[in-house]
């Protein structure tokens, strides 16, 4: 099954984090050669902006999204 992990790239949540979180998935992805099983993609603003940085994994959403739980949610995907 291919994933799709979505970054939401609205201001305030590339501003609380995944600027630096988007550059994780993709390193991610890369070194582990996933690129045939994850498709990563940007978003609009969701407007869920007040607990932002936001990452959607296969239509589940993750809030208050750090480099630290985001590589736990990517891990528990392999």
């Amino acid at each position: 099954m291919k994933h799709e992990i979505k970054v939401c790239m609205g201001s305030s949540c590339f501003a609380r984090g995944n600027m630096n979180n988007l550059e994780y998935v993709e390193n991610y992805i890369k070194n582990n050669n996933l690129d045939a099983e994850i498709d990563l993609i940007g978003a609009h603003c969701q407007n869920l902006c007040e607990s932002g940085p936001h990452i959607f994994i296969d239509g589940k959403n993750f809030d208050e999204v750090t480099e630290e739980k985001l590589q736990k949610i990517l891990e528990e995907l392999q």
